[in-house]
């Protein structure tokens, strides 16, 4: 399995990685297909991510994810942090393996997590269906 130079320069030298005790929002995912969980911190001020960061326990490729999804959204408006896909995450990387695209889908779930834990803790009305997963989506149809 070939990884890219830059997915393992984000596995070797994660970018933000670590607790923020004081986050405004926080959001944990997981899967069961490999074991990873990923959880995302965010600090909010006004509509902008002024800070980021990410506790990740999983393979290299979640690693690497998490690291680039959270250099991705940081000093961005939360518009453009709920725009993010892990397609875009994945092309940051230049490229997962096939069997690794699920680590940058949990990257994007754990970013929007976080965003819908601000929105709830704030009262801030949103559209659910802004936060629906994939399968939520899919079963609902």
């Amino acid at each position: 399995m070939l990884y890219s130079a830059k997915v393992m320069d984000h596995f070797m030298n994660p970018r933000n990685a670590g607790v923020m005790e004081d986050a405004d929002g926080i959001g944990e995912v997981g899967s069961a297909k490999c074991g990873d969980i990923m959880k995302i911190y965010l600090k909010i001020d006004g509509d902008i991510i002024s800070d980021v960061s990410f506790e990740t326990f999983g393979c290299g490729s979640a690693i690497a994810s998490s690291s680039m999804a959270t250099e991705m959204i940081k000093g961005q408006p939360l518009s453009r942090a709920m725009a993010l896909t892990n397609q875009a995450v994945a092309e940051a990387l230049d490229g997962l393996p096939a069997n690794k695209l699920h680590c940058s889908v949990l990257a994007e779930q754990a970013v929007k997590a976080a965003i819908q834990d601000y929105y709830d803790k704030n009262q801030i009305p949103y559209d659910p269906a802004d936060f629906a997963k994939p399968e939520e989506i899919q079963e609902g149809e």
